[in-house]
């Protein structure tokens, strides 16, 4: 499944979908870290929100707001709230890495909310984000920088074969040192 980024936007074939359940495939910049906590790891330097009562994530594809942060009055949640409040008390969501799929400008049933999260195990799918063991996000946390503008290439090892120099990626050899 496509998704909607830097690169694999205008690809033919099946694109990514609101609850597909599958993650988008293509080249997408990294949006800013979210997390319960009041900072990030020590060593780490990357833009950052720490959530709150308030925050979410709007997965609605008729809301205007798709695929956007927004900051609601927890006092006064709309009744949509529950749903796509970010504050779960969740292990799985204490570090959320946004992948910006979709996002330039969203377009409504595209696909929302891809992250970089906590795995819940070494088994255990997620509906579309990328997840990892708490130590391997927080040494990605610590790695990401915002001067280097970081990028996420998530495809299908026949197609990083395909287009890795079309695109600019790194070759597969260094492609394989970096995983």
């Amino acid at each position: 499944m496509w998704g909607r980024g830097v690169l694999g936007t205008d690809e033919p074939g099946p694109h990514k979908a609101e609850r597909d359940g599958r993650a988008p495939a293509g080249v997408f910049r990294i949006g800013k870290i979210y997390t319960e906590d009041p900072a990030l790891p020590a060593g780490a330097d990357f833009p950052m929100r720490t959530i709150g009562r308030g925050d979410a994530w709007i997965d609605d594809p008729k809301h205007p707001q798709y695929n956007q942060h927004v900051v609601i009055d927890p006092a006064n949640p709309p009744p949509w709230f529950e749903k796509q409040k970010m504050r779960h008390g969740d292990f799985a969501y204490r570090w959320l890495v946004e992948i910006r799929h979709n996002s330039d400008p969203p377009v409504a049933g595209a696909g929302s909310a891809i992250f970089f999260h906590i795995r819940r195990g070494p088994q255990r799918p997620s509906a579309g984000c990328t997840t990892m063991a708490q130590d391997d996000l927080v040494s990605l946390i610590k790695w990401l920088r915002a001067e280097h503008r970081p990028h996420y290439a998530l495809l299908p090892k026949s197609e990083y074969l395909a287009k890795w120099k079309a695109w600019g990626l790194p070759s597969p050899e260094e492609a394989a040192l970096l995983l």
